[in-house]
């Protein structure tokens, strides 16, 4: 289906202002929905006169719909709905005495026009299914007085409010909780889940009649009220916008609609909504965060003291062949601590490789033994990996860096400096790397099945077994090419 945006460049003259002031409409047109018991279509005037196009549609989820199939993107000629016309040519509000029948079904029809800046740019069509209708109770008639309110308000150009909107994910609804004040802030009509959300903050009785700021300062304690200004503003109805207020054991949202039909403020629409359990769960989602980046940084730390009573090990034993095996132990276990800081600072479970990749091969330059001078390069990115491939990756990326610098310039003392190159590129969910030296190369008997090294046995097990990828090992344009090909998400 087209988006507004398309059909208003493909068939109007409408400006960007114009877009802004529809969509910040269609936010907030489900609430007009839900009041009006009925359904909202808005139909863009062609440019050239010819007709009127389907913009946007919306349903209620407070009765039943007057449109079964969607009729977003069509076209309607001037002529065939003589309200669409009437309602453009006047700018005011047109009302049809009888009943539209459409699959058996009677459709009340009213027209909206939507007014900017002093000129009608759109339409909005209110189909009522008259199925649906019986005697109207005090909510019902509530309701529809408010919707009346609004629609006066928008063809007068008075709403949509700028600010909050009720498309946010946590903005209350109609249904959630009503509440009308007059123009002195005082509470008309509350719905009965609107009642029941103030009696969940500590209501004795009704709130009918209260002034609902006076109200609310009573029932949260002043430690709860950070902000009065906005506590008086929008539990008031003088400012659109929306709120928290709460105890500690309820919160609720507070939206406040003002009203003001006639251009003076009248009252106000209030939507209320219960959302403690949606702010507890936000507050264990945050704990729980907060307890992961905790226990990366204490298992980094951990790492940490094993890798330095290693490194200690390593400095008391005289056998040079377990010097070696202690020091790449420390190396080792080195490259799995720099996963686990740099998930102890990430919101999420997943790191930004690249970081680490620059990290190990500084270490490893910094720890090797050379005589010559090696340079690290990192060409391309790893991007952002889940913590499960981090710390294999690592392991892997740093056996095969520290083979470079050892095997590739240890004893070659003509060399000047060395270089070696890790080129990281994603393609279609796998992840190419590619570790290339410019040293000796590999010996001329080298065979990656039969070698009996510990940290190629290492780098194969990650590679094929935990990452289940596919590695390759052969010479390169001057020294050894390394090549691991990952699946990635």
């Amino acid at each position: 289906m087209p988006s507004l945006h398309e059909l208003v460049r493909a068939h109007t003259d409408l400006v960007e202002d114009d877009i802004a002031w529809l969509q910040l409409l269609m936010a907030d047109w489900q609430i007009l929905a839900d009041l009006s018991f009925a359904d909202l279509v808005l139909w863009l005037p062609d440019r050239e006169g010819k007709g009127y196009w389907a913009g946007g549609q919306m349903r209620p989820t407070t009765g039943p719909t007057a449109l079964v199939d969607d009729v977003l993107g069509t076209f309607i000629p001037t002529g065939r709905r003589r309200m669409l016309d009437e309602a453009l040519a006047t700018g005011r509000l047109v009302r049809e005495g009888d009943p539209e029948w459409r699959d058996d079904v009677p459709v009340r029809v009213e027209v909206i026009p939507v007014r900017r800046a002093g000129r009608v740019i759109a339409l909005i069509a209110r189909n009522t299914n008259l199925l649906g209708v019986r005697t109207p109770s005090r909510l019902e008639l509530s309701y529809l007085q408010t919707a009346s309110d609004l629609t006066q308000m928008i063809a007068a150009g008075h709403f949509p409010l700028p600010g909050q909107r009720s498309d946010h994910a946590d903005s209350p609804r109609v249904g959630d909780g009503f509440v009308r004040l007059d123009a002195t802030g005082r509470v008309v009509y509350a719905s009965p889940n609107g009642l029941s959300a103030y009696r969940r903050l500590g209501l004795q009785g009704d709130l009918t009649g209260l002034v609902l700021t006076d109200l609310t300062r009573d029932l949260v304690p002043a430690r709860k009220r950070i902000d009065e200004e906005t506590l008086s503003a929008v539990l008031g109805g003088r400012d659109g916008r929306a709120t928290e207020v709460g105890t500690d054991e309820v919160t609720l949202i507070v939206r406040s609609i003002p009203l003001r039909p006639q251009g003076d403020r009248s009252g106000a629409l209030l939507l209320v909504r219960d959302v403690t359990e949606l702010r507890s769960r936000d507050r264990e989602l945050v704990t729980k965060d907060v307890t992961i980046r905790e226990i990366h940084h204490r298992v980094k730390n951990n790492l940490q003291t094993v890798a330095a009573l290693l490194r200690l090990q390593a400095r008391r034993t005289q056998a040079e062949d377990a010097k070696a095996a202690l020091e790449e132990a420390v190396r080792r276990v080195g490259s799995i601590a720099i996963v686990h800081e740099t998930l102890s600072h990430a919101v999420e479970e997943t790191v930004d490789f690249d970081e680490i990749a620059d990290r190990l091969g500084a270490m490893v330059v910094d720890v090797s033994g050379v005589e010559v001078p090696v340079r690290v390069v990192r060409e391309g990115s790893f991007g952002k990996l889940a913590s499960e491939a981090a710390t294999p990756l690592a392991m892997v990326l740093t056996e095969l860096l520290q083979n470079a610098v050892e095997h590739g310039y240890a004893g070659d003392s003509g060399r000047t400096e060395g270089r070696v190159v890790v080129t990281a590129r994603r393609i279609v969910g796998r992840l190419h790397v590619v570790v290339e030296d410019d040293g000796r190369g590999l010996p001329e008997s080298f065979d990656l099945d039969a070698s009996t090294q510990l940290g190629l046995s290492i780098v194969r097990t990650l590679v094929e077994s935990e990452l289940g990828g596919v590695l390759e090992i052969g010479p390169g344009s001057r020294g050894t090419r390394v090549q691991a090909d990952l699946p990635v998400e």
